[in-house]
């Protein structure tokens, strides 16, 4: 079933790095001073966006055509679980990024740090949003 092989593959590369922001890179992001913590994340949300958001879209693709192909439903939740990100991102981590993307750094303060934590706690619902997923093809595949 080379399509939910993909699907997990996807599932598991989205997760990754949704983990790997939450648990290293923010986390070290924060010995920054504010302006440079504020620095360091706009050009690193960015690049996140463009490897992220079309993982999120290619596992949900996959995800679907192992469902048709195989009528197993745990394919198809799978599927919506990683495409969920979308929503998610645009529904309640959007506001956040848009006002850190209208902070000028050399502005930033104790509530530029405050909306960072806010942003790496609600990013957290990516990486569990994207470990969901995974687990799901993961348990589709062994049936």
């Amino acid at each position: 079933m080379l399509a939910g092989q993909l699907a997990l593959i996807v599932a598991a590369l989205f997760s990754g790095a949704a983990f790997y922001v939450n648990f290293a890179e923010h986390p070290a992001r924060m010995h920054l001073d504010d302006g440079g913590m504020l620095k360091q994340w706009k050009p690193a949300y960015g690049r996140g966006f463009l490897m992220q958001g079309p993982l999120a879209v290619i596992g949900a693709l996959l995800g679907a055509l192992a469902w048709w192909q195989t009528g197993s439903w745990l394919f198809l939740d799978g599927a919506i679980l990683i495409l969920a990100n979308w929503p998610y991102t645009l529904l309640v981590i959007m506001p956040v990024n848009n006002q850190l993307m209208a902070t000028d750094p050399a502005r930033a303060g104790g509530e530029t740090r405050a909306l960072l934590n806010r942003w790496n706690t609600l990013h957290a619902g990516r990486t569990g949003l994207g470990v969901a997923a995974t687990l799901i093809f993961l348990i589709a595949l062994q049936g």
